[in-house]
């Protein structure tokens, strides 16, 4: 059971025993539907954790140069890479980094694809395809909102790909359920399906939140094996993020300041929402705190503000059993997927530290930071 008590603050510590139930889960999945389950790291990148994370899952994503070469240097790798658009100046790199490259557009693919050929190593190519289906309600995440910039809708396909394209990717949940991947796939096969007898692999992107309580693992499981019954040369591939790390621990913060405005009182925290928690206020969505309910009248209720300088670095509100004082921590429950990865330093804020508790209940301290990390950013 972790010991908040012997994490300092703030820090970002995440639960081994909890992360290896969520890679044990990931990969039974992929076990008995016969499929590649890759982690990307857009959500969760901790390469400390690594060697945990290769027990289960020995594969991954990448959506920039940065993350390809983590996958080849830390993952042990060659990156399933896909980015919106790649320069000239870093595909060579990214190239000795991957395995696969999904091009966003067909123009990156034309331009790109001399380079490709000329290499003696080869790498699978593919093509992302928006089905522009999407039951993702927030537009900042939805991939295929009206006018998105991702992928290539079918009107600008022929009948035929172009040479050389083995696998196409598409990407349209987030947090999803298995229900909504089911919609999906019958969008993607009726506008997309004519194609599959020219690939080799289907890249079914992210955002399968199998880790989560309720989350229909049966219906996953069922929908990939029909899928592979119906198109058995297609390598299936699926690439989450946030299930990997989904409630896989906390970011420990204290309480500094306490400040009242006409009956509105804060507890100023020494972490930031804008900072370290930024999800929180692009969703936006209101995190739990350990011992905290939502608001009830009678009971002691406050705001939690950041440390930044950002007027709207605030969540609220939350009531407590008792009247909150200065050094009392404050654990924001689930913080570990799309937090650290995140991160900025504005204002000078220092990240929080991060730390491992292991299976056998020691913290063990993977990362501190301080002005140096600061100074070297903005050089």
């Amino acid at each position: 059971m972790l010991d908040y008590s012997k994490v300092p603050s703030p820090c970002y510590v995440v639960d081994e025993e909890r992360l290896r139930s969520n890679l044990k889960l990931i990969r039974s999945v992929k076990e008995q539907a016969g499929v590649e389950i890759i982690l990307a790291f857009k959500a969760f990148a901790l390469w400390k954790v690594f060697p945990i994370v290769r027990e289960y899952i020995p594969y991954s994503t990448a959506s920039s140069l940065s993350e390809a070469r983590l996958a080849f240097e830390e993952m042990g790798n060659y990156a399933h890479t896909y980015a919106p658009v790649y320069t000239d100046e870093e595909f060579p790199e990214i190239a000795a980094c991957s395995s696969h490259i999904t091009f966003n557009s067909l123009g990156q693919y034309e331009h790109h694809k001399p380079y490709v050929q000329s290499l003696d190593r080869h790498i699978s190519c593919g093509l992302r395809v928006n089905p522009e289906f999407s039951d993702v309600e927030t537009d900042l995440y939805n991939p295929c909102a009206p006018g998105s910039r991702l992928g290539v809708v079918a009107d600008l396909l022929g009948d035929k790909l172009p040479q050389g394209i083995e696998g196409l990717h598409f990407h349209t949940l987030c947090e999803s359920d298995s229900s909504d991947l089911q919609k999906t796939l019958a969008v993607v096969e009726a506008k997309f399906g004519k194609y599959f007898n020219q690939i080799k692999w289907i890249n079914f992107g992210g955002g399968h939140l199998m880790t989560r309580k309720g989350y229909n693992v049966e219906l996953l499981v069922s929908l990939l094996k029909d899928f592979k019954a119906r198109y058995p040369w297609l390598n299936v591939i699926l690439e989450p993020g946030s299930a990997f790390a989904w409630q896989t621990g906390e970011l420990v913060a204290s309480v500094v300041d306490i400040v009242e405005n006409h009956g509105i009182k804060t507890a100023i925290l020494n972490v930031s929402f804008a900072c370290h928690m930024p999800d929180c206020l692009e969703m936006p969505y209101k995190p739990a705190i350990l011992g905290a309910t939502d608001e009830v009248e009678g009971k002691p209720t406050y705001r939690m503000g950041g440390n930044s300088c950002l007027s709207g670095d605030y969540i609220g509100s939350w009531s407590f059993d008792k009247e909150l004082k200065i050094g009392d921590r404050i654990v924001v429950m689930d913080m570990i997927h799309y937090t650290t990865v995140k991160t900025t330093m504005f204002n000078g804020i220092s990240h929080p530290s991060i730390a491992l508790w292991t299976k056998d209940s020691e913290l063990n301290m993977l990362r501190k930071y301080g002005y140096e990390d600061y100074k070297n950013r903005m050089s």
